[in-house]
This record gives structure tokens, C-alpha cells and sequence, in this order.
């Protein structure tokens, strides 16, 4: 029998976490966070990372796994991913894949382009252009070297902007170009892949404010703080480049006001959302779902091509 595997998709705020632990009750699976801000150690609350009491009842793999002054790449997180996967397998069990980065989950499943790795020195000199110019501007020149990834990303989406500059100006080609020449180390599982929807968009926005707010009150501001008073860590890192803490960051920093931090935050977390549908509609055989019956769903689709 071919190993098996689940995928459970979905925009921000939907509700993924918690489907995936009631899968969890039924279903002997074993749950590996798809997520690129939960890897690092003390992105809690921000992220919506189960609390450690959740995470004792029912384990996730790949959470808390990378310091915040580091740097986690989707090639590490396809080593991590597989290795984790192979292990609930040899336990025979069946390995969950749930988040939200669909990056993540697209190299996984199709393969990974062989990519430069990152450059230091080059990272800092776009850095610097971009303190200077803007990241607008830095989106334009994408778009002149490659105009098929410039227009999928948003002006403002200053790490994806950077990262594809450097590929471009590293290899001589464009990022579009590399991923044509993909390798074809896809993943060998029968696949189970479901997006879990909301409703509605408007449902889903209320919803995103309403979750950052709570963020707030358990205590978001304090989390951040207590990153950004280490001393190690700075607004170009990924893990402050986290959605919400972003804002947060650029609050403490005296460079915006709170009303306008937790403004920014909600209309981020949004964006995010709107990318994440925008990639759920165009993926191969996946099955959308919403809460109501999401749950038979997926049981019954796992149930009706196993032995269990």
C-alpha cells in the first residue's frame, strides 16, 4: 500500500489548528505544522501556536524548532517535513500536514528548484537600496528583470521582492525561470489535500480582527517586547517580518502609533489571507471544505483508500 498523507490547507484564521486536532481524536495521524512563523522559539501568541498544554494533548512536529535570529528556508523545512513524515509512517500512522504557507506545501509536493543560496553580502547592499529607494521601487526593478514573479507579489512584499532580486542577480535568470527547471523530486505519498474555506470574505475579515484584538489582550505587545529588548534581533529577520509583528515592531520602534500599528496589523493579516485563496484556487485536485462538514470529510476520504 502507498504511504499516505494529508493536507489540510487554508487561509489564516479559518480554523486549520483546531480541525486538525478533532482529526486527531478519530484518526491515527500524527500533526506537522506547515507554518513559517511557528518554527521560532517564542512566536506564540502572534502566530496562534497552540498553547503548551494543547501541544502536550496533541503534539505538532515543526513548531519551535529555529531561533528568531535565524533564518528557516523552505529547503530546510522540506528535510524537516519528509524526515517527519517518514517517522509517522514507520509507526504506521499517518503524517497531517496543516497551515498556511503555501510555499511550503508546493515544494514538498512538486519538487524544489535548486536555488543560490542566500548571499550575505548581496542580501545587505538590496537592503540598503531598499532603505533609500523604497520598496516600491525595488518591486519596479523586479518587474523590468521579472515581470512574471513581480506581478504576483505585492509592491510592499519586501522579503519575497528581495529574495527573487537576489536569485536574479546571482543566476542571470529570473525566478520564473529557475522554477521551470525544477527538479522533480516530488513527494511519493498518496495524497489526501483539502482547503479548508471560510464562508464568506467578510466573515473571514471580521474574524481576523477580531483574532488579532484577543492577540492583544493575551498579551501580544509583551511577547514582542521581550524580542525586541534581546538586543539580537532587527526588523529585517523573517521572524519579525511575521505578519503582526511587523507592526508590532515598527510600534515599538517609535515609528508608528498603536491605533495605527493594530491597523496595519489587521490589514496584513488580511493580505496574507487573500494570497493564500489566490493559491488555493489554482491547486491540483484539492477538495474545499468549510467547518460544517469538513471533518466526515476528510475521515471518510482517508477511511475509503486505507486499511484503517
Amino acid at each position: 500500500m502507498q504511504n499516505q498523507a494529508i493536507f489540510l490547507m487554508g487561509p489564516t484564521a479559518v480554523g486549520k489548528t483546531a480541525l486538525a486536532v478533532q482529526l486527531a481524536q478519530r484518526l491515527p495521524v500524527d500533526l506537522i505544522s506547515v507554518d513559517s512563523a511557528m518554527v521560532y522559539v517564542g512566536l506564540d501568541i502572534g502566530t496562534g501556536k497552540s498553547t503548551p498544554a494543547e501541544l502536550a494533548s496533541t503534539p505538532q512536529q515543526l513548531i519551535d524548532i529555529c531561533d528568531p535570529n535565524q533564518a528557516y528556508s523552505v529547503a530546510q523545512f522540506c528535510l524537516d517535513a519528509r524526515a517527519a513524515m517518514e517517522r509517522s509512517w514507520q509507526q504506521r500512522r499517518i503524517p497531517l500536514l496543516v497551515g498556511g504557507t503555501m510555499l511550503y506545501f508546493k515544494a514538498l509536493q512538486f519538487g524544489l528548484a535548486e536555488l543560490p543560496a542566500a548571499d550575505a553580502e548581496l542580501r545587505n547592499k538590496l537592503a540598503q537600496q531598499a532603505t533609500e529607494l523604497g520598496w516600491p521601487a525595488m518591486h519596479a526593478q523586479l518587474a523590468i528583470l521579472d515581470p512574471v514573479t513581480a506581478q504576483r507579489l505585492s509592491v510592499n512584499d519586501s522579503q519575497r521582492i528581495q529574495r527573487a532580486l537576489e536569485i536574479n542577480i546571482l543566476t542571470g535568470e529570473s525566478v520564473h525561470s529557475s522554477y521551470a527547471r525544477q527538479s522533480l523530486n516530488t513527494l511519493d505519498y498518496k495524497l489526501h489535500s483539502f482547503a479548508l474555506l471560510p464562508t464568506s470574505r467578510e466573515d473571514l475579515h471580521a474574524v481576523i480582527a477580531q483574532r488579532f484584538m484577543h492577540m492583544l489582550n493575551l498579551g501580544f505587545e509583551t511577547e514582542v517586547r521581550n524580542l525586541y529588548n534581546r538586543g539580537d534581533l532587527h526588523a529585517q529577520l523573517p521572524a519579525i517580518r511575521s505578519v503582526g509583528y511587523r507592526q508590532m515592531w515598527q510600534y515599538l520602534n517609535n515609528e508608528i502609533n498603536y491605533a495605527v500599528m493594530t491597523q496595519k496589523a489587521i490589514a496584513a493579516t488580511r493580505q496574507v489571507a487573500k494570497r493564500q485563496l489566490t493559491w488555493l484556487r489554482s491547486w491540483p485536485d484539492v477538495v474545499n471544505i468549510n467547518n460544517s462538514a469538513a471533518l466526515d470529510t476528510i475521515i471518510n476520504s482517508v477511511l475509503d483508500s486505507s486499511n484503517y
